[in-house]
């Protein structure tokens, strides 16, 4: 049987193998051969692996998300839902939303540990690429449309058929990012202000939905021809569709193409538009700003947290401080979007 491992310093490379050929053999044969594995530099919570295995004379192309490890630890981001649940959730959304289809999942307690194996799906996730080369022209035209389709089908997902899930509406989030920046004791005028007039100002409630809570390019898969499939779940809950469509218009999430406040890449009435084609609700841009507010304040809280671990010496990676310097960009995107409403 042929077997390559792509990978540096990766203790748990035999562990991952030998589950991997385990559940290759039961699940397409005897015959079947663990050809390729290769720990990919995505995944900054999870561990993310190519797979191919070969079996009845093709190739099959998979991506493994396990927990660091296999086993659950403290360094986890908080919020996230577990990966069998995440694993749940593409399940709900096949056939609704472009999405990876699970081939298998691992609990926590098996050789592999917390895990699971979804297809591997062709295409872009660095919003560089997507926003600038010219082999994503075609699918940026086409990128605001598909992605109010697939947020409208997000959202319509039927609550009843989705695991338990923590329910976290706009006001509840206020609640934890403020006590979470005033636990720095580090006080900043505007994110003062931003606090204030989101308390003065909260919209009016609406029904809660299955939230994806972190979609935006960087959890997006993009070829040529668009959207190809919406990764990275595991911040999904529930709550008001208004945050999702919010998080992906905040303007850390545009990659230096301001003038377009859809991710960079499209207009949000375009977006609305053919979310509300797609069977979402009807908003009005102005429904969006208060969530667009909120997430920029969140976002500038989460740079105080990365720069922290990186002072701390809890993670001591250039990167935490590279992001954690990012606190003055919201600061400015937070006045650009207060003027005039405070």
């Amino acid at each position: 049987m042929l077997f390559r491992v792509i990978v540096a310093k990766m203790g748990n490379a035999e562990q991952i193998q030998k589950a991997l050929t385990a559940w290759a053999e039961q699940f397409y044969g005897a015959e079947s051969s663990l050809e390729h594995v290769a720990r990919l530099s995505g995944g900054a919570s999870q561990e993310t692996w190519a797979v191919d295995i070969a079996a009845d004379g093709g190739k099959y192309e998979l991506i493994l998300r396990r927990v660091p490890g296999g086993f659950k630890q403290s360094a986890r981001n908080s919020e996230a839902i577990g990966l069998a649940t995440e694993a749940r959730l593409l399940e709900c959304a096949s056939g609704t939303v472009p999405a990876p289809k699970v081939m298998g999942v691992f609990s926590p307690d098996s050789d592999m540990g917390e895990a699971f194996l979804m297809n591997r799906i062709s295409g872009e996730t660095i919003a560089r690429k997507i926003l600038r080369d010219d082999d994503y022209s075609v699918a940026r035209e086409k990128l605001t449309v598909q992605c109010g389709k697939a947020l409208a089908g997000i959202h319509a997902i039927p609550v009843s058929e989705l695991p338990d899930l923590p329910e976290t509406p706009g006001l509840a989030q206020l609640d934890k990012y403020e006590d979470i920046y005033r636990g720095f004791d580090m006080p900043r005028p505007i994110f003062e202000l931003a606090i204030s007039w989101l308390r003065q100002n909260p919209p009016p409630p609406s029904p809660s939905v299955l939230v994806h809570g972190d979609f935006r390019l960087g959890n997006l898969i993009v070829d040529e021809s668009g959207l190809a499939a919406v990764l990275d779940w595991e911040l999904a809950h529930l709550g008001d569709p208004r945050e999702d469509i919010a998080w992906l218009c905040v303007n850390s999430w545009r990659f230096g193409h301001t003038e377009n406040r859809v991710g960079g890449f499209g207009q949000l009435e375009d977006l609305l538009s053919a979310y509300a084609d797609a069977g979402g609700q009807s908003f009005s841009p102005e429904d969006i700003d208060w969530w667009e507010i909120l997430g920029s304040l969140k976002w500038g809280i989460m740079c105080m947290i990365m720069y922290e671990a990186y002072r701390s010496g809890a993670d001591p990676s250039v990167e935490r401080a590279a992001i954690g310097r990012r606190v003055s960009e919201t600061e400015i995107d937070l006045l650009n979007l207060l003027e005039g409403k405070a």
